[in-house]
This record gives C-alpha cells, structure tokens and sequence, in this order.
C-alpha cells in the first residue's frame, strides 16, 4: 500500500479514485505514567509518555485506514491528513483520512 500527503503518486498515474477513507482510535496512559507526565511539566522538556502514547494511536489509526482503503480495491491513499484533538485528561483522539486509490 503506498500512503502519501500529496495529491498523487510520483511517477504513478490514477486510474480510478474509490473514496475518502478514514482511521482513528481514542488513547490514554495509564494513572501511573499520567503522574509522571505531570511531575515532567514542572522542571521542562519532552513528555516521552504522551509522544509513545501519540506514536501508538497514529499507528493503530493508520493500520485502521489501510484497512479500509484496501476494503475497497486500492493500492494507496493520496492526501493524508492527521487530526488530533484532547478528550479528556491524558487521553487524545488521533484520526488520520485520505483519498483511497488505484494507481498503476
């Protein structure tokens, strides 16, 4: 499967285009590393718990995408785009959608 942010594939042409195709998925960490996390905010620096924590959700919304684009035939998906927004405390949805298609 071949995913890409642009609106084609480089040396690829389009031969049919199938639909919008989307992934997402809801992730928190658990109370322990949510302290941590907190404990971090104090002294500065990367929040390593929330960036795996983000790292995993894009993957798991990504695999749910593909899953859905080769569904409906395609051999990839143009115009990825993420979204991410907070849903409570230590937990994020994290969506990820494009254009499935076929290339040849």
């Amino acid at each position: 499967m071949i995913l890409v942010n642009t609106e084609e594939v480089k040396g690829r042409e389009i031969v049919e285009v199938l639909g919008l195709v989307r992934g997402s998925t809801i992730q928190s960490k658990h109370l322990g590393k949510d302290i941590l996390a907190g404990f971090k905010t104090i002294v500065g620096g990367e929040i390593t718990q929330y960036t795996e924590m983000l790292d995993e959700a894009r993957q798991v919304a990504i695999d749910r995408m593909v899953k859905q684009a080769q569904e409906k035939g395609a051999n990839a998906v143009v115009n990825i785009r993420f979204a991410t927004s907070a849903i409570m405390q230590g937990a994020a949805e994290l969506l990820v959608y494009g254009t499935a298609v076929k290339v040849k």
